[in-house]
């Protein structure tokens, strides 16, 4: 569930399937993830726009905000970000599907606000919900990854002023390949480093990722060489 704005674009389409048995309504709100040196987040609000031209906010709005989904159908919405991207952003996008009511602006008479309520109240009623991530990247994008061979481990050094990914990220067993831990993904953001063990008998590779471009690489013991074949980033000793 993480999606990216690339440099160049202003706007990325989302769309929502209902696959209940009752018409959703659906709330779309949209938070700004704010990180710190140490990888700490918090939340803020979402924004009031006002009356200002939306070019102005420098922000991500959601439009529509509101979506009518009938049974077995979908809707779409665009995330959009008007304005200037000096330095990468993140934002959290979550579709709730919720009750109508006047405050929520689906504009629905009372009458029809009851009818729909009534409609649900002969079953059991599950409103599940899903968020996402946009890395909204800079307008300028520059990519620049380290990788470093230091005392106990390895590290990935991200000195770029956009978010990598570590995709398909193996821990195997060197002498049987087919002892390997769970695949998992990484995304290390500029300024940031991913560190991962560094222990004699197992090797470790996963796809680079910077924007479009992927290199594969692979290090551990006896595999260190290996990267002189790839495109990757040269391992760097520390």
């Amino acid at each position: 569930m993480f999606n990216f704005l690339d440099d160049g674009k202003s706007a990325l389409l989302k769309r929502v399937y209902n696959a209940g048995t009752s018409t959703a309504f659906i709330k779309v709100t949209v938070q700004e993830i704010l990180i710190d040196e140490q990888g700490n987040q918090r939340e803020l609000p979402p924004q009031a726009l006002g009356s200002a031209p939306l070019v102005q906010h420098n922000t991500l709005i959601a439009s529509p905000a509101r979506l009518i989904v009938p049974a077995g159908g979908r809707q779409s919405t665009r995330l959009l970000f008007l304005g200037q991207r000096p330095k990468e952003r993140y934002f959290r996008v979550r579709f709730m599907p919720v009750l109508p009511n006047n405050a929520d602006r689906f504009d629905l008479s009372d009458a029809q606000q009851q009818a729909y309520k009534q409609a649900l109240s002969a079953g059991v009623t599950v409103l599940s919900g899903f968020g996402t991530v946009l890395f909204v990247r800079p307008d300028q994008v520059t990519y620049n990854t380290r990788l470093l061979d230091e005392a106990n481990g390895y590290s990935v050094h991200n000195t770029g002023n956009s978010v990598v990914v570590l995709d398909h990220f193996k821990d195997c067993a060197l002498k049987d390949p087919t002892n390997c831990k769970p695949l998992t993904q990484h995304y290390v953001l500029p300024g940031h480093r991913f560190r991962f063990t560094k222990l004699p008998d197992r090797a470790y590779s996963f796809v680079l990722q910077e924007g479009e471009k992927e290199q594969p690489v692979t290090v551990g013991h006896a595999a260190d060489s290996s990267l002189a074949a790839t495109s990757a980033p040269q391992l760097q000793r520390k």
